[in-house]
């Protein structure tokens, strides 16, 4: 069943029920809205910026914007990319091109000019939605980008090169198309994050967004009852999918812009959201503010938020910990999964199963999950290999990469590139990225396990390791680290702190710097070794 019929039964049974909430409570607004659906806001009236849609609007506006694309000659198979921030126009707009059965193509915000246009002229995208926050970066390519396509522009002040959404859309049909749209119908294409060199188009069937919808309510018993905070960005499967609990049990969610400690907890209070989604350095961040007695809970309504879960990324079983003692009451949970995976859930902690944390868990919902050896051959209970899974909401192909697709897709099985282990009990834990695997003296090293130890150490807020050149031992490792506010701490400190470690995994160099994280918190590895791998090779060469 495609989702657009959840969407549909939501309007049909709950129409009158708020379905999304777009909030700021870091910016304050003075604007008046032209949405009649909406509370007129006084010009002499400074409030946060916060808006909602119930489900019966959120429908007919994606049906509008399906209309309108179907008049202008929009088909199946067709591909239309959204490149706009968190807001509530962006899942109606959304929704409206599944309705159409064109494919849904989410760009990610971070892209600047030169891969927009990369991604677009990869995808063979027809269309392109945009907000104001782009125009300088379509504006750039704007000759080649509308040459055969359609520019839309959502926002005030549309520029000359696009068209205006809201124009486009007034006039257009609220009530449904009449296009028939099946499991095996294509339905998005998702682009690997990046962080590995340029980006790759991932398409999808629409069984794969039903599976993914399913999961997230199935995993978290998303009820009628909850309210879902999303911070993460919506063209993420990640923070799309999570949300899509929500479209499934028909509940409310709140599109929160700001990370602020103080932002998301005065969020979870004001609008009583039950679960949250949080990314490390966020859920780090709102501990680090009670440590240091900057936030207060007393402060805050908290009593109804019953689930915090955490993905993208591995979680320091030491966060979790510190957690519960604020926390006591929650209930915690984690998934593992890729954007060729349709997002988080592929492997599932669950919520029952808090004793295991450290590991990312069982497989999901519908899923299987193995681990092989470079042959390909499942390896013992507790050796470490690559992770592998299988299941309905496994990508059809990378778009237009064949001999990526047949490298990733082996018998129906998915080759994670993750190394991992699965220990007596069944648990399935990561041990790092088979690309980050340092190779020093002939020894792996998985810097994944080196930085959950390192974070225990109570000045440090983050870290990454990596594996620098080394002419004698090939790689040593490096920590970057990144130290909590106000403190100080020497390498010494460090390397006296690193002696419960083997000797081989102890960190060979320690550089205390900001650890750059993307969008949805993932280190990135690739820019740490060029900022730092390259340097240290210049200078071995030139001391040789």
């Amino acid at each position: 069943m495609p989702v657009m019929e959840f969407l549909e039964r939501n309007a049909r049974e709950y129409p009158n029920e708020i379905a999304l909430v777009e909030l700021n409570p870091e910016e304050k607004d003075t604007r008046r809205t032209t949405w009649k659906e909406y509370e007129l806001i006084q010009p002499d009236r400074f409030e946060p910026y916060r808006r909602e849609i119930t489900w019966g609007v959120f429908n007919e506006k994606a049906n509008r914007f399906a209309n309108m694309l179907l008049g202008r000659g929009i088909k199946k198979g067709d591909k239309v990319a959204i490149l706009m921030y968190n807001c509530l126009e962006w899942l109606p707009i959304y929704f409206g091109v599944l309705k159409t059965g064109a494919i849904a193509v989410p760009f990610n915000f971070r892209y600047d000019a030169g891969e927009i246009l990369y991604c677009t002229e990869l995808a063979e995208v027809d269309i392109i939605v945009f907000g104001p926050a782009f125009i300088g970066r379509i504006e750039a390519n704007a000759e080649r980008l509308s040459k055969g396509r359609l520019l839309i522009y959502v926002g005030d002040n549309c520029p000359t090169f696009a068209e205006s959404y809201h124009e486009l859309v007034a006039d257009c049909s609220s009530q449904g198309p009449d296009i028939p749209i099946t499991d095996e119908d294509f339905g998005a294409i998702y682009f690997s994050s990046g962080t590995t060199g340029f980006p790759k188009a991932i398409l999808h069937k629409h069984q794969s967004l039903t599976q993914a919808a399913e999961m997230e309510q199935k995993h978290h018993a998303t009820g009628r009852e909850d309210t879902f905070l999303c911070i993460p960005p919506l063209y993420h499967t990640g923070a799309k999918f999570h949300w899509m609990g929500s479209l499934v049990a028909g509940s409310k969610a709140v599109l929160l812009k700001g990370t602020r400690p103080e932002t998301i907890l005065s969020a979870i209070s004001k609008e009583r959201c039950t679960i949250v989604w949080l990314l490390v350095p966020w859920a780090q961040d709102i501990l680090d503010a009670l440590d240091v007695g900057q936030l207060h809970l007393e402060d805050y309504e908290l009593s109804q938020w019953r689930l915090m879960h955490i993905g993208a990324q591995p979680v320091p079983p030491s966060l979790i910990r510190r957690w519960k003692e604020y926390f006591p009451n929650h209930a915690y949970d984690t998934n593992y999964g890729l954007s060729e995976s349709t997002g988080p859930g592929c492997v599932h902690l669950g919520m029952e199963n808090i004793h295991k944390v450290g590991a990312i868990g069982v497989p999901g919902y519908r899923w299987e999950c193995k681990i092989v050896d470079e042959d390909g051959k499942e390896v013992a209970r507790g050796d470490v290999g690559e992770l592998c899974v299988k299941g309905p909401g496994l990508m059809t192909c990378y778009y237009r990469d064949g001999k990526a697709t047949a490298d990733a897709l082996k018998d129906g099985w998915l080759c994670t590139g993750d190394m991992a282990m699965q220990d007596e009990d069944g648990f399935y834990f990561l041990v790092d990225r088979k690309k980050d695997v340092i190779v020093s003296g002939g020894e792996n090293i998985y810097p994944v396990q080196i930085e959950d130890f390192l974070r225990r150490h109570d000045k440090i807020k983050d870290v990454a390791v990596i594996g620098l050149p080394d002419r004698r031992l090939g790689e040593k490792t490096a920590a970057i680290i990144e130290l909590r506010d106000g403190m100080e701490c020497t390498e010494a400190e460090i390397d006296e702190f690193c002696r419960e470690l083997p000797r081989y995994k102890r960190p060979k160099e320690i550089i205390f710097n900001d650890i750059p994280r993307n969008a949805t918190g993932k280190i990135e590895k690739p820019k740490l070794r060029k900022m730092y791998g390259a340097d240290q090779l210049v200078a071995q060469e030139n001391r040789a």
